[in-house]
């Protein structure tokens, strides 16, 4: 089976790509492929803020993360891109890495598939 990494690089308040990344791991696992670890970057690095808080009638993206990172996926948040955009990343839910260590791991994947 392939191996995959994937990238978000949109806010939450775009909703529909989050969803989407989601969507594909979810499927990708159930047929029995890997998913390394999932990027964020740009303004993706928003979903990574400490007391992120979306209105009650939104999904919830909080638990969206928690379940791939329940399936032991890695998530990872570009630390400059956050630093640029004075985010203070939720450490007990994502990892703080930079593009050196994305490009490793999108060299050893199988796949790369990016979610804007």
């Amino acid at each position: 089976m392939a191996t995959f990494v994937l990238s978000l690089h949109s806010s939450p308040s775009l909703l529909t790509s989050a969803q989407a990344l989601f969507r594909f791991a979810s499927a990708a696992l159930k047929l029995g492929h890997r998913i390394d670890c999932v990027f964020f970057y740009q303004d993706a690095v928003y979903h990574a803020q400490t007391g992120l808080s979306l209105p009650s009638d939104q999904l919830n993206l909080g638990e969206l993360w928690q379940g791939l990172k329940d399936h032991n996926i890695s998530l990872f948040v570009c630390s400059t891109a956050a630093e640029q955009r004075g985010v203070e990343v939720d450490t007990s839910r994502f990892n703080d890495a930079g593009l050196a260590e994305f490009a490793m791991k999108t060299s050893k994947a199988d796949r790369w598939v990016q979610f804007k």
